[in-house]
Parts: C-alpha cells; sequence; structure tokens
C-alpha cells in the first residue's frame, strides 16, 4: 500500500538554539505559530483529496517539535489522535533534537499515539557539532535513542554530511556511531548554505567551504550504501525540492539539486560498473558488456544525461554496452561478459 504523509510544518519557535546551517523560515515556509484549529484543518483538507486507499499519516516537520512547552505538543496533537483513534489515519510521526527527548515527554507522545521520532543528529563527531552550535554533544543522541527504543517507538536519524570540520575521518566515524544506535532508517540532507543564516556568513568569509554537488552525491552514496550493508534504511538522500529552495537567492552554495536522490543513485550503479569492468581487465574491447537490469534501474545506470556509459566508455576505452530490462531485483545489476555471468548490488562497493 502507498504512503501518504500529511505535512504540518512547525517553524523554528520551539528551538532555543541557533544552529549555524538553520533558516526554518527559507526551509519550512513560515515563521508564524501553527495553532490546534489549523492543525485540524490541514488535516480534513488532506484527507478530503484522498480517493484511493493509502497507508496516511500526519507528520510534523520543522523545528524541534519536543522542544515546543508540553501543553502546546498536547494541543497540536490532538487533531492528529483524533483522525488516528478514528481509523481516518494510520501513524503520527514527528521530528525533534536529542537534547528534547525524556521520559516525560515520551510517554506524553505515547498517548497521543506518536509512531515514528526523527532526530535531527546531523553529525556525532563532538567537534563537528560544536562548530556547528548544535547545542548538544553525542552522548545526547545515544541517551535519547535508549529511551525512545524503551518505550517501543520508531526512531529514525537524520545526517548532514559537510558541516563545519567535517572530514571523511569524521564522517567515517559518525557512520560507525549510527550502526551502535542501529535506528530504524536514515534520512541524509548535505549541509546547504541557506541565506541569512550564520554559515552563510562564514561561507562569505571565505572561513566554511561548502561541498560540491559532486563531493556531496559521494558522501551521501557513501553513507548510503555503508547503512546498506549494515541492514538500515536509507529513505531519503537531499532536500525535497521546493518553490523557495528553488530560487537562486535561498541556496547559496552547497550540493542542492532537485535530482540529487536520483543522483547518489546513478553513482551508486556507475561504481558496480567500474567495479565490474576493472574485475575482468584486460578484455576484448569488441565485445559487448550486456547489462541485466530492472526497468526501473534504466535512467540510474545510464546515469544524468548517460553520463555512467559516456564516463566508463571513455576511462576503460569501451565500445559497446546493451542494457537488458529483465532483472527481477530493484537495486540489483547483472553482468555478462564473453559467457561470464556476475550479480552485483547496491552493498557490495563503494568508489572514493
Amino acid at each position: 500500500m502507498r504512503h501518504y504523509i500529511i505535512p504540518i510544518f512547525i517553524p523554528h519557535y520551539g528551538c532555543k538554539h541557533s544552529c549555524i546551517f538553520c533558516n526554518q523560515r527559507k526551509i519550512t515556509g513560515r515563521d508564524t505559530p501553527v495553532r490546534h484549529q489549523e492543525v485540524q484543518a490541514i488535516i480534513d483538507e488532506h484527507l478530503a483529496r484522498i480517493t484511493e486507499k493509502r497507508h496516511i499519516e500526519v507528520a510534523f516537520y520543522g523545528g524541534s517539535f519536543t522542544a515546543l512547552p508540553l501543553s502546546m505538543q498536547s494541543e497540536l496533537l490532538e487533531p492528529a489522535y483524533t483522525a488516528l483513534i478514528n481509523k481516518k489515519i494510520h501513524g503520527i510521526r514527528l521530528s525533534t533534537r536529542p537534547d528534547c527527548i525524556t521520559y516525560e515527554i515520551l510517554e506524553n507522545l505515547k498517548k497521543f499515539g506518536v509512531s515514528t521520532i526523527e532526530l535531527g543528529v546531523q553529525s556525532l563527531d563532538n567537534t563537528v557539532l560544536e562548530a556547528s552550535a548544535r547545542g548538544h554533544n553525542s552522548l545526547h543522541v545515544y541517551q535519547a535513542m535508549n529511551l525512545i527504543k524503551k518505550m517501543n517507538i520508531t526512531c529514525g536519524i537524520q545526517l548532514m554530511p559537510g558541516l563545519p570540520l567535517e572530514n571523511w575521518n569524521s564522517l567515517i566515524h559518525t557512520a560507525y556511531g549510527v550502526i551502535k544506535l542501529a535506528p530504524d532508517f536514515v534520512r541524509i540532507y548535505p549541509t546547504l548554505v541557506i541565506a541569512n543564516t550564520q554559515l552563510a556568513t562564514r561561507y562569505d568569509d571565505g572561513s566554511y567551504k561548502a561541498l560540491s554537488l559532486s563531493a556531496g552525491i559521494i558522501r551521501s552514496a557513501y553513507l548510503k550504501l555503508f547503512f546498506a550493508q549494515q541492514g538500515i534504511l536509507t529513505i531519503r538522500t537531499g532536500l525535497q525540492a521546493t518553490e523557495d529552495l528553488d530560487k537562486g537567492n535561498i541556496v547559496l552554495a552547497g550540493p542542492y539539486h532537485p535530482a540529487f536522490g536520483e543522483m547518489v543513485d546513478s553513482y551508486i550503479f556507475y561504481c558496480m560498473l567500474a567495479h565490474f569492468i576493472e574485475s575482468i581487465l584486460p578484455m576484448d574491447k569488441n565485445n559487448p558488456v550486456i547489462i541485466h537490469h530492472h526497468f526501473r534501474d534504466t535512467s540510474k545506470i545510464r546515469g544524468v544525461s548517460n553520463q555512467n556509459i559516456i564516463q566508463v566508455k571513455r576511462i576503460y576505452g569501451i565500445d559497446h554496452f546493451i542494457l537488458k530490462q529483465d532483472g527481477h531485483n530493484k537495486n540489483e545489476i547483472g553482468f555478462e561478459y564473453n559467457n561470464l555471468y556476475y550479480v552485483l548490488n547496491k552493498k557490495m562497493i563503494f568508489y572514493i
């Protein structure tokens, strides 16, 4: 059954911190408080649109939901909980900060039927967290995760590769820390320089260097592959494109692209293709390489503007590729050459 999310955007007013990358007005598109009546109206409006059977969830996005006073949390959750107990929706989820989780808060969330919490972890390197003015350290993350698991609430985490002072060592440290946390899922949002933030000031004065698009793709691909090896699902890479973010004066720098997630998967498939070719070198370049794949993966194998095929031809001097849409498993491809057949999947290989 397909999912349907009813989004409720909670702006920055619940949070007491000013992370250097944050401008919730630009990300959520609003800066005024949300009240009970508006939540009810948004839920009713979305439910009226749904004409097919769906798994429906109300999701409180933006800001830090559990940083709000407990009474306001209850006020905002009540319309969603009413819809839940009346079987109009199937779940309630929210995002928050690791240092805004307590047993009392979680008890209240459970009372109102919250089934999924997403923690804005961003990094597990304390040096990176401090440089980003997060206001919490990695210990808060582990403590929050333990509490959430004890309450049997599904928990995902959000990561932001490319924060100040992050390098490959700190990114790998974070990746191994995530494995210890064992979240139910991960979202990967590479750091963007948003207008009117402290990070924008640092970018302007040269004290912060943003990731290029290619660097953001490679770091995100590494995380996604590493987590897949451990059975942890990455449900999104890159911020969802919005009208505000697509304006040229909002995202000043960083790896933003409306098709970022597709580009990450394309890079992963390129790594598999390059790995196969290097494993059979030297080869008769007149014989074709046949790539067996799931029909939904054709564009990812070819890459944006056919760049995967073009680059492999250029680097390895191979002239003939044949793509055959006969694979059964998405994210898995088979390579055939001179009666040799190899199957690779996204868990197996990564190139930096």
